[in-house]
Protein backbone atom coordinates (compact mmCIF):
# COMPACT_ATOMS: atom_id res chain seq x y z
CA UNK A 1 0.00 0.00 0.00
CA UNK A 2 2.91 2.62 0.96
CA UNK A 3 4.85 1.34 -2.06
CA UNK A 4 1.81 1.70 -4.14
CA UNK A 5 1.64 5.60 -2.78
CA UNK A 6 4.85 6.41 -3.34
CA UNK A 7 4.66 5.44 -6.57
CA UNK A 8 1.76 7.03 -7.53
CA UNK A 9 3.45 10.22 -6.28
CA UNK A 10 6.07 10.12 -7.99
CA UNK A 11 3.94 9.49 -11.36
CA UNK A 12 2.78 12.75 -10.46
CA UNK A 13 6.21 14.69 -9.93
CA UNK A 14 7.26 13.08 -13.28
CA UNK A 15 3.46 14.02 -14.93
CA UNK A 16 3.93 17.71 -13.61
CA UNK A 17 7.70 18.16 -14.46
CA UNK A 18 7.34 17.17 -18.00
CA UNK A 19 4.28 19.48 -18.21
CA UNK A 20 6.82 22.16 -17.44
CA UNK A 21 9.02 21.28 -19.85
CA UNK A 22 6.97 21.13 -22.28
CA UNK A 23 5.28 24.56 -21.58
CA UNK A 24 9.02 25.84 -21.38
CA UNK A 25 9.28 24.13 -24.73
CA UNK A 26 6.75 26.21 -26.36
CA UNK A 27 7.38 29.65 -24.59
CA UNK A 28 11.27 29.29 -24.46
CA UNK A 29 11.14 30.78 -20.96
CA UNK A 30 11.39 28.65 -17.69
CA UNK A 31 9.67 31.97 -15.36
CA UNK A 32 6.49 31.64 -18.65
CA UNK A 33 6.24 28.08 -17.80
CA UNK A 34 6.25 27.92 -14.33
CA UNK A 35 3.61 30.80 -14.11
CA UNK A 36 1.50 28.50 -16.71
CA UNK A 37 1.67 25.71 -14.73
CA UNK A 38 0.54 27.71 -11.79
CA UNK A 39 -2.53 28.67 -13.52
CA UNK A 40 -3.27 25.06 -15.10
CA UNK A 41 -3.05 23.47 -11.38
CA UNK A 42 -5.36 26.52 -10.05
CA UNK A 43 -7.47 25.98 -12.70
CA UNK A 44 -7.66 22.41 -12.05
CA UNK A 45 -8.22 22.69 -8.31
CA UNK A 46 -10.76 25.79 -9.17
CA UNK A 47 -13.65 23.35 -8.20
CA UNK A 48 -12.83 23.13 -4.53
CA UNK A 49 -11.57 26.50 -3.94
CA UNK A 50 -14.67 27.80 -4.83
CA UNK A 51 -16.14 25.29 -2.41
CA UNK A 52 -14.03 26.63 0.38
CA UNK A 53 -13.81 30.12 -0.08
CA UNK A 54 -17.94 29.99 -0.24
CA UNK A 55 -18.03 27.98 3.18
CA UNK A 56 -16.03 30.47 4.55
CA UNK A 57 -18.20 33.41 3.55
CA UNK A 58 -21.43 32.39 4.61
CA UNK A 59 -19.76 30.88 7.41
CA UNK A 60 -18.78 34.34 8.23
CA UNK A 61 -21.93 36.35 7.41
CA UNK A 62 -23.32 33.69 9.88
CA UNK A 63 -21.40 35.00 12.54
CA UNK A 64 -23.67 37.40 14.03
CA UNK A 65 -26.81 34.93 14.23
CA UNK A 66 -24.52 33.15 15.89
CA UNK A 67 -23.42 35.42 18.31
CA UNK A 68 -27.13 35.80 19.35
CA UNK A 69 -27.40 32.14 19.98
CA UNK A 70 -24.56 31.91 21.88
CA UNK A 71 -25.41 34.52 24.30
CA UNK A 72 -29.62 33.42 24.80
CA UNK A 73 -28.79 29.57 25.18
CA UNK A 74 -25.47 30.08 27.08
CA UNK A 75 -26.63 28.04 30.11
CA UNK A 76 -28.42 24.98 27.59
CA UNK A 77 -25.24 23.89 25.79
CA UNK A 78 -27.71 21.20 24.37
CA UNK A 79 -29.90 23.85 22.80
CA UNK A 80 -27.50 25.43 21.72
CA UNK A 81 -26.09 22.85 20.19
CA UNK A 82 -29.56 22.08 18.22
CA UNK A 83 -30.33 25.63 16.89
CA UNK A 84 -26.83 25.98 15.77
CA UNK A 85 -27.58 22.98 13.71
CA UNK A 86 -30.71 24.11 12.54
CA UNK A 87 -29.41 27.20 11.63
CA UNK A 88 -26.47 25.48 9.60
CA UNK A 89 -29.19 23.61 8.00
CA UNK A 90 -30.98 26.70 7.08
CA UNK A 91 -28.25 28.26 5.25
CA UNK A 92 -26.88 25.29 3.66
CA UNK A 93 -23.41 25.25 5.71
CA UNK A 94 -21.33 22.66 5.91
CA UNK A 95 -18.66 23.94 9.13
CA UNK A 96 -16.38 21.03 7.40
CA UNK A 97 -17.08 21.70 3.81
CA UNK A 98 -14.41 24.47 4.09
CA UNK A 99 -11.58 22.03 5.87
CA UNK A 100 -11.61 18.86 3.32
CA UNK A 101 -11.39 20.93 0.04
CA UNK A 102 -7.88 21.84 1.78
CA UNK A 103 -7.06 18.95 2.68
CA UNK A 104 -6.92 17.68 -0.95
CA UNK A 105 -5.77 20.76 -2.48
CA UNK A 106 -2.34 20.79 0.19
CA UNK A 107 -0.69 17.54 -1.63
CA UNK A 108 -1.13 19.36 -4.97
CA UNK A 109 1.07 22.69 -3.63
CA UNK A 110 3.54 20.15 -1.64
CA UNK A 111 4.14 17.98 -4.89
CA UNK A 112 4.28 21.38 -7.02
CA UNK A 113 6.70 22.52 -4.26
CA UNK A 114 8.54 20.11 -4.51
CA UNK A 115 8.91 19.46 -8.39
CA UNK A 116 10.02 23.42 -7.91
CA UNK A 117 12.87 23.01 -5.83
CA UNK A 118 14.12 20.04 -7.48
CA UNK A 119 14.67 21.33 -11.15
CA UNK A 120 18.02 23.00 -11.68
CA UNK A 121 17.53 26.46 -12.42
CA UNK A 122 21.33 27.32 -12.12
CA UNK A 123 21.90 30.70 -13.50
CA UNK A 124 18.11 31.29 -15.10
CA UNK A 125 16.13 34.03 -14.04
CA UNK A 126 13.18 35.99 -15.04
CA UNK A 127 12.30 39.71 -15.36
CA UNK A 128 15.44 40.04 -13.12
CA UNK A 129 14.35 37.13 -10.50
CA UNK A 130 16.93 34.54 -10.02
CA UNK A 131 15.42 31.36 -9.83
CA UNK A 132 17.69 29.18 -8.17
CA UNK A 133 18.83 31.49 -5.85
CA UNK A 134 17.05 33.02 -2.75
CA UNK A 135 16.74 36.16 -1.49
CA UNK A 136 19.41 35.58 1.32
CA UNK A 137 21.74 34.49 -1.60
CA UNK A 138 21.43 36.93 -4.10
CA UNK A 139 22.25 39.56 -1.39
CA UNK A 140 24.90 37.32 -0.70
CA UNK A 141 26.38 37.51 -3.97
CA UNK A 142 25.48 41.56 -3.80
CA UNK A 143 27.83 41.88 -0.86
CA UNK A 144 30.29 39.55 -1.92
CA UNK A 145 29.47 36.71 0.75
CA UNK A 146 32.27 33.61 -0.20
CA UNK A 147 30.29 30.69 1.47
CA UNK A 148 27.76 28.03 0.50
CA UNK A 149 24.39 29.63 -0.53
CA UNK A 150 22.96 26.84 2.09
CA UNK A 151 24.99 28.50 5.13
CA UNK A 152 23.23 31.56 4.41
CA UNK A 153 21.53 33.31 6.86
CA UNK A 154 19.20 36.65 7.99
CA UNK A 155 22.52 37.25 10.92
CA UNK A 156 25.11 36.66 7.96
CA UNK A 157 23.21 39.04 5.45
CA UNK A 158 23.22 41.44 8.82
CA UNK A 159 26.54 40.98 9.64
CA UNK A 160 28.13 41.16 5.86
CA UNK A 161 26.05 44.80 5.21
CA UNK A 162 28.05 46.12 8.45
CA UNK A 163 31.34 45.11 6.71
CA UNK A 164 30.53 46.25 3.24
CA UNK A 165 27.63 48.33 3.25
CA UNK A 166 28.24 49.74 -0.65
CA UNK A 167 27.36 45.95 -1.75
CA UNK A 168 24.03 47.25 -1.57
CA UNK A 169 24.45 49.16 -4.89
CA UNK A 170 24.69 45.97 -6.40
CA UNK A 171 20.60 46.03 -6.71
CA UNK A 172 19.98 44.77 -9.92
CA UNK A 173 21.62 41.37 -8.37
CA UNK A 174 18.89 41.19 -5.55
CA UNK A 175 16.44 44.03 -5.37
CA UNK A 176 13.94 42.02 -7.98
CA UNK A 177 13.45 38.85 -5.49
CA UNK A 178 13.06 41.30 -2.84
CA UNK A 179 10.73 43.28 -4.61
CA UNK A 180 8.75 39.43 -5.39
CA UNK A 181 9.09 38.86 -1.88
CA UNK A 182 7.78 41.67 -0.02
CA UNK A 183 4.96 41.26 -3.03
CA UNK A 184 4.04 38.28 -1.62
CA UNK A 185 3.80 39.37 2.11
CA UNK A 186 1.00 42.36 0.95
CA UNK A 187 -0.63 39.96 -1.11
CA UNK A 188 -1.16 37.77 2.19
CA UNK A 189 -1.97 40.59 4.43
CA UNK A 190 -4.80 41.52 1.80
CA UNK A 191 -5.97 38.26 1.77
CA UNK A 192 -6.15 38.41 5.60
CA UNK A 193 -7.93 41.62 5.79
CA UNK A 194 -10.97 40.11 3.26
CA UNK A 195 -10.75 37.20 5.76
CA UNK A 196 -10.85 38.79 8.32
CA UNK A 197 -13.68 41.51 7.25
CA UNK A 198 -13.97 43.66 10.70
CA UNK A 199 -13.40 40.34 12.92
CA UNK A 200 -11.29 41.57 16.10
CA UNK A 201 -10.50 38.21 17.16
CA UNK A 202 -8.79 37.80 13.56
CA UNK A 203 -6.84 41.14 14.23
CA UNK A 204 -3.31 39.53 15.04
CA UNK A 205 -3.34 37.07 12.72
CA UNK A 206 -3.75 39.74 10.18
CA UNK A 207 -0.38 40.68 10.64
CA UNK A 208 1.37 37.57 12.30
CA UNK A 209 0.56 35.29 8.79
CA UNK A 210 2.29 38.04 6.65
CA UNK A 211 5.49 37.81 8.78
CA UNK A 212 5.69 34.07 9.14
CA UNK A 213 5.12 33.34 5.54
CA UNK A 214 7.90 36.55 4.50
CA UNK A 215 10.25 34.55 7.58
CA UNK A 216 9.59 31.39 5.92
CA UNK A 217 9.82 32.42 2.08
CA UNK A 218 13.19 34.34 2.44
CA UNK A 219 15.22 31.37 2.29
CA UNK A 220 13.18 29.89 -0.88
CA UNK A 221 14.16 29.95 -4.53
CA UNK A 222 12.92 32.29 -7.07
CA UNK A 223 11.10 30.20 -8.98
CA UNK A 224 9.08 29.27 -5.86
CA UNK A 225 8.58 32.39 -5.25
CA UNK A 226 7.48 33.22 -8.51
CA UNK A 227 4.92 30.39 -8.37
CA UNK A 228 3.37 31.46 -4.83
CA UNK A 229 3.21 34.98 -6.14
CA UNK A 230 1.29 34.27 -9.16
CA UNK A 231 -1.12 32.01 -6.88
CA UNK A 232 -1.73 34.20 -4.20
CA UNK A 233 -2.37 36.93 -6.58
CA UNK A 234 -4.61 34.14 -8.38
CA UNK A 235 -6.02 33.63 -4.38
CA UNK A 236 -6.91 36.96 -3.96
CA UNK A 237 -8.87 37.93 -7.26
CA UNK A 238 -10.90 34.54 -6.52
CA UNK A 239 -11.57 35.41 -2.51
CA UNK A 240 -12.78 39.18 -4.50
CA UNK A 241 -15.12 37.43 -6.35
CA UNK A 242 -16.57 35.36 -3.95
CA UNK A 243 -16.66 37.93 -1.54
CA UNK A 244 -18.97 40.18 -3.67
CA UNK A 245 -21.46 37.02 -4.71
CA UNK A 246 -21.79 36.49 -0.61
CA UNK A 247 -22.68 40.30 -0.87
CA UNK A 248 -25.18 40.06 -3.57
CA UNK A 249 -26.73 36.98 -1.93
CA UNK A 250 -27.02 38.90 1.51
CA UNK A 251 -29.04 41.55 -0.43
CA UNK A 252 -31.77 39.27 -1.83
CA UNK A 253 -31.98 37.10 0.98
CA UNK A 254 -31.30 39.67 4.21
CA UNK A 255 -33.26 37.97 6.27
CA UNK A 256 -30.78 34.96 6.80
CA UNK A 257 -27.71 37.38 8.03
CA UNK A 258 -29.76 39.20 10.57
CA UNK A 259 -28.07 39.58 13.91
CA UNK A 260 -31.54 38.64 15.49
CA UNK A 261 -32.20 35.40 17.82
CA UNK A 262 -33.96 32.47 16.03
Amino acid sequence: MVSDMGSLWNSAGDLMMKTMEMLHSLTGSWGVAIILLTLIVRALLHPLTQKQMVSMQKMQKLQPRLKVLQEKYKDDKQTLNREVMALYKENKVNPAAGCVPLLVQLPVFILLFRVLTSYDFTGVSFLGVSLDGTVLSTMGKALGLAIPTAEIGVMSIVNAIIANPAGLANVALYLPNLLLLIGIGFVTWYQQQLSASGNPQMAMMNWFMPLFLTFICISLPGGVLLYWGVSSVMGVVHQVRVTRQTAREMQEKPVLYKDKPV
